[in-house]
């Protein structure tokens, strides 16, 4: 049986989970969105999370100091059925100092079915 392609209700049901996991602080939701062995590339040049275990344990740490988090995703088209562009923002406050932060970024997203990514990539910056 083939593996159902990804499309364009599938990206934005991803994301939707990824927006809560993120805005609710759940680094368990958020690995599980991954494939076992998926890869996690959150800047270009650093080396990958891997896995569910190291995804997970990324989020707990980076999570673990935001509050009042607001989270955005745009969907911007899948490309062959299992790549996924999208545009995100998000805003949050730095517990341990108080500072506000927000990020502007892009995803690109590498799918093994429409519920589980494989690689996540992406490129954001801060203000």
């Amino acid at each position: 049986m083939e593996t159902p392609k990804l499309d364009a209700a599938a990206l934005a049901t991803w994301l939707a989970r990824y927006e809560h996991a993120w805005e609710t602080k759940d680094p368990a939701a958020a690995a599980a969105l991954f494939t076992e062995d998926a890869l996690y590339h959150e800047t270009p040049y650093a080396e990958p999370f891997r896995g569910r275990t190291g995804i997970s344990d990324y989020w707990a740490r980076v999570t673990a100091d935001q509050r009042d988090i607001r989270v955005d995703v745009t969907p911007l088209g899948v490309l062959d059925g299992g790549t996924g562009v999208a545009r995100w923002h998000a805003t949050f406050t730095l517990i341990s100092n108080g500072a506000k932060v927000e990020l502007d970024g892009i995803f690109v997203l590498d799918f093994a079915s429409p519920e589980q990514c494989r690689v996540l990539r992406e490129w954001w910056h801060a203000r």
